[in-house]
C-alpha cells in the first residue's frame, strides 16, 4: 500500500468530518495551507486510490443537471493508519525558501528595489497573521476544546499556533530588513546630497 502526505492530510481531515472533494480542496486553503497545499488535480486521484485501498467510501449524492457528487468518509482501516502514522517519527523538514536567498545577494542588489520587495513580503505575511488571527478568535470562543487533546478542535489549534508564530516571525524579520535598508537608502541620500 502506497500512501502518501497529502493522503494522511486527507485522512486526517476526513477523520473530523465528511467532505467532498472540492470541499477538501476548499478546507485546505485555511487554516491549515500554511504546511501544506494541494490543488483539486492533486485531490482527487488521491481520493480515488484511498478509496480502492480501503481506506475511504463515498457515498453518492445525485445533483440535478450536474454529475453526481461524492461525499468522502474514512473507514476504521483509515482511522487506523492514520492513527499510527501521526506518531511515526520524521525527519527534519528540508527548508527551501527563496525569499532568504535573495537576502543572501541583498548586497549585489539596488536598496531600494530590495526595500520594495522585502515590504510586499512583509504586508503578504502580515495579512497571512491577520488571517490567522481571525481563525483564532474563532477557535477561543468555544475554549472548551482547545486543551482536550482527543479533540480536533486541539489539533486544529496547535496548528495554528505554529502558523501564527511562523507569520509574526517572518513579518517581524521582513519589516526589520525594510527598515534596515530603509536607513541605508537615507544615508546614501545624505552622502550624495553633501557632495
Amino acid at each position: 500500500m502506497t500512501v502518501t502526505t497529502l493522503d494522511y492530510v486527507l485522512l486526517g481531515l476526513l477523520a473530523v468530518k465528511s467532505y467532498t472533494g472540492y470541499d477538501l480542496g476548499r478546507v485546505m486553503r485555511s487554516p491549515i495551507s500554511f504546511f501544506w497545499e494541494a490543488r483539486y488535480s492533486q485531490i482527487y486521484p488521491e481520493l480515488s486510490k484511498l478509496e480502492t485501498q480501503g481506506l475511504v467510501t463515498y457515498q453518492a449524492v445525485a445533483q440535478h443537471e450536474l454529475p453526481d457528487k461524492k461525499i468522502y468518509t474514512i473507514t476504521e482501516a483509515g482511522r487506523a493508519l492514520l492513527r499510527t502514522w501521526a506518531v511515526e517519527p520524521i525527519e527534519p523538514p528540508v527548508i527551501r525558501d527563496e525569499l532568504v536567498i535573495k537576502a543572501y545577494s541583498l548586497w549585489m542588489a539596488d536598496p531600494e528595489s530590495a526595500r520594495d520587495l522585502f515590504h510586499y513580503h512583509e504586508q503578504y505575511h502580515f495579512s497571512k497573521l491577520q488571517q490567522y488571527e481571525e481563525v483564532q478568535r474563532r477557535l477561543e470562543e468555544s475554549p472548551e476544546d482547545l486543551n482536550d487533546p482527543t479533540s480536533p478542535v486541539f489539533a486544529q489549534y496547535i496548528i495554528l499556533q505554529r502558523g501564527l508564530g511562523f507569520e509574526r516571525e517572518y513579518a517581524a524579520w521582513c519589516q526589520w530588513v525594510v527598515a534596515r535598508l530603509e536607513q541605508a537608502i537615507q544615508l546614501s541620500s545624505s552622502a550624495s546630497a553633501d557632495s
